[in-house]
């Protein structure tokens, strides 16, 4: 197995969590970013002695068609969404991720600031989330995030391509959504009720019993005997002028069917429950799928498209053709 991005490594205080296009020609621009972009983590996290920097880098499937030849990550496809009775969950654009982390804020600025910059003519940032530690890895609803993310070999196994496509093995499927909270509603809920809503105890972080735990609980429709496991790195956001309050929801797996399968039970339902009781409070606004190469890769690019394969993706007589106009529209849903 190659050696993975940091995907496995603890959260950290800060993160910024980028989004990007491609613009038709902005290809070969883009590779040498993907090229320079370690020696640029290195520079700038050099600067900034003790601050951890990384960054997760992660690529579309649209986006690699457009960047590489030769093979592609087995599974990697456009993310699908999902439309259930009550909720659902939009496709949005998006052919690069920049997953940038650190234990302060600076560190990651300076990074986001740099990618931009060589985006710049290239590409367009579609989104930008400011991710932050809040308590003990508590989101903004008041729950510990993330107490079910496996450990040890299990992580290994569920974050990180195995043999089974030897080519991009200690890659990793990547999902992002990101959700807002309606805190009015949300407070206006006793801590009893929050905690049958999401299946876990508040002040403590104890999974409710199966006696008191609801189906439609947020516990219940994700439970990981059923679906799998796969590593979260959710991260809060917010602003207090705009009235915005978040949770940025990001899934590593070594199978991107892991976490559809709990989008679709989610959103979809299950036997037991018509859909996530988590949905009634927090609503979400994006959706995007990507692939996160091992380490090696950025080392060595695959060879670029040959020109004519670039220029029969893009004829207007080719089926499929994704707009990469920058915006957050809602694309394609599935349906139950």
């Amino acid at each position: 197995m190659g050696e993975p991005q940091p995907i496995l490594d603890p959260l950290t205080p800060a993160a910024i969590f980028l989004v990007a296009t491609i613009d038709e020609g902005g290809e070969a621009a883009v590779r040498d970013l993907l090229a320079d972009l370690p020696g640029l983590r290195r520079s700038i996290g050099f600067r900034v002695p003790g601050s951890g920097l990384a960054c997760n880098t992660s690529i579309g499937s649209d986006a690699w068609d457009r960047l590489f030849a030769g093979a592609k990550p087995a599974e990697l496809h456009e993310f699908p969404g999902y439309v259930g009775d009550k909720h659902q969950a939009p496709v949005t654009p998006g052919d690069l991720l920049f997953h940038i982390k650190a234990e302060n804020q600076d560190a990651c600025f300076e990074l986001a600031m740099a990618i931009g910059d060589r985006l710049a003519g290239a590409g367009a940032i579609v989104d930008q989330t400011v991710g932050f530690r809040y308590f003990e890895q508590r989101d903004l609803l008041g729950f510990v995030d993330g107490t079910e993310n496996p450990e040890g070999q299990l992580a290994v196994a569920s974050a990180l391509v195995g043999d089974e496509d030897a080519e991009f093995a200690g890659g990793s499927y990547v999902i992002v959504q990101k959700y807002l909270h309606n805190l009015d509603d949300w407070k206006a809920l006793s801590v009893e009720e929050q905690e049958r809503v999401i299946g876990r105890t508040k002040l403590d972080d104890y999974e409710l019993s199966d006696t008191d735990k609801p189906a439609n609980s947020h516990v219940a429709v994700n439970d990981q005997d059923d679906n799998g496991t796969v590593m979260r790195a959710n991260m809060p956001f917010g602003s207090v002028k705009d009235g915005e309050f978040g949770t940025y929801y990001i899934a590593y797996s070594a199978t991107p069917a892991v976490t559809e399968l709990m989008l679709e039970r989610m959103f979809l339902g299950t036997d037991e429950a018509a859909y996530d009781r988590i949905l009634d409070f927090s609503t979400a606004i994006t959706g995007t799928s990507f692939f996160a190469p091992p380490l090696a890769f950025f080392d060595a690019l695959p060879d670029a498209p040959a020109p004519a394969a670039v220029a029969d993706r893009e004829s207007p007589a080719t089926n499929g053709v994704v707009s990469h106009d920058g915006s957050l529209g809602i694309g394609t849903l599935k349906r139950s």
